[in-house]
């Protein structure tokens, strides 16, 4: 009975350690894979920045300024996207400002009157202000003519 158990633990010990050593490999396989992608990934992008572009040839480099020619389009549409949601919300605030306009010129012309004696006691103030050179002032206050 003891040398069951015996062999029972042993083959499981076995199973468990080429369990482990599968895993192992395969674990080792996907970092080998995922350093090759970062590796992929980091030239893609220093092409795109236009770092290392000498060992392109011609169709690698017609591929790259097609793949540009559409980021930029990308680009430029949620640019003209984002213009439009500003163009609207700006036209909705000119909407809310002239209707508060529109309410302050009825309120304005509802107390207008009383303004407008205010007003006319202020024009009938006299000043002394005088429009014209300050020398013709001069010679009409001494009544004297210089040649």
């Amino acid at each position: 009975m003891n040398k069951t158990i015996e062999r029972y633990q042993k083959r499981e010990d076995n199973g468990k350690a080429k369990g482990v050593r599968e895993n192992m490999q395969n674990a080792m396989e996907d970092i080998h894979d995922l350093a090759k992608k970062i590796e992929f990934l980091e030239d893609s992008r220093r092409k795109l920045l236009g770092d290392g572009l000498g060992s392109c040839s011609f169709d690698e480099l017609e591929h790259l300024e097609n793949q540009l020619n559409r980021s930029l389009t990308r680009i430029r549409e949620r640019k003209t996207q984002l213009q439009l949601g500003q163009i609207e919300k700006l036209k909705e605030e000119e909407r809310l400002l002239v209707e508060d306009n529109a309410k302050l010129r009825e309120k304005c012309c509802m107390q207008q009157p009383k303004q407008m004696e205010s007003m006319e006691l202020e024009l009938a103030v006299e000043t002394e202000l005088f429009i014209g050179l300050p020398e013709r002032q001069k010679r009409k206050g001494s009544n004297t003519q210089n040649p």
